[in-house]
């Protein structure tokens, strides 16, 4: 875009969300709305994939040509963000939190991974620090306020968060995936992997997978889920919830 003495005046971007507001305080109402756009989307990804979705694919799902979609989004990966954030929408946020952080957020967790068994395109999005629209926003400020008495800085709550969201994903990736494995091939690799550790190379291995059968047989991705990301947290914060309660109350000491 040209601007005065003849030089270029660069764009500043902004996101999905952004453009919408821009573009509801003036202009036209649209004749389509970034749900609808989701909605198609979504029933796209659901049945084909990620792969399926595409600009002209929406775009022949809303009856509409190609061209016109870019009055709404600026391309593909607009298209990613509105279907992200619709799906997140489907996170019951309406949860009570019990105040125990590492509890209220491994249920989180569960309502969490639920969404990607629905919809396993989800795992396959292009992971993004701030892929956040509206309903994003929202499941945020919920687990920020489930670790309200966590004594730790926000930067780190929202590290802990991203890490509880890919771990999240990955499990639901191992669930999804190890439904579609065969049995034979399934107890072919558990075969090969008790064989390799027996050889003698490998003690600690071998004593790990010991330590296992003596326990409980290979649990699947659907069972581990809970207590791994109970572990996991519980390392992360429980300290740190320790030294919060041990504090005094701000203000002046009863009389």
């Amino acid at each position: 875009m040209a601007g005065r003495g003849g030089g270029r005046v660069t764009q500043e971007p902004v996101t999905v969300w952004a453009r919408a507001e821009e573009r509801g305080a003036r202009g036209p109402t649209p004749e389509h709305s970034h749900a609808e756009l989701a909605t198609v989307a979504i029933q796209l990804a659901d049945r084909g994939g990620l792969s399926a979705v595409s600009m002209r694919q929406v775009a022949a799902g809303l009856g509409t040509g190609q061209a016109s979609l870019y009055r709404y989004v600026s391309g593909r990966e607009d298209l990613l963000d509105l279907m992200t954030d619709a799906v997140t929408g489907e996170i019951d946020l309406d949860v009570p939190l019990h105040g125990d952080p590492i509890a209220d957020l491994v249920a989180l967790a569960v309502r969490a991974k639920a969404v990607h068994l629905r919809h396993p395109w989800l795992s396959d999005i292009p992971p993004e620090p701030l892929r956040l629209g509206p309903r994003s926003v929202d499941y945020l400020e919920y687990a920020l306020r489930a670790m309200a008495p966590v004594r730790l800085p926000g930067r780190t709550k929202m590290e802990i968060i991203a890490l509880m969201s890919a771990l999240v994903a990955q499990f639901a990736r191992a669930e999804i995936q190890g439904g579609r494995a065969t049995t034979d091939r399934q107890a072919a690799q558990a075969t090969y992997l008790s064989r390799t550790a027996s050889h003698g190379d490998h003690p600690h291995l071998a004593a790990a997978m010991a330590d296992h059968a003596e326990a409980e047989p290979t649990a699947a991705p659907q069972t581990l889920f809970e207590p791994m990301m109970h572990r996991v947290l519980t390392g992360l914060i429980a300290d740190d919830i320790t030294a919060a309660d041990a504090e005094p109350p701000l203000g002046p000491a009863p009389r």
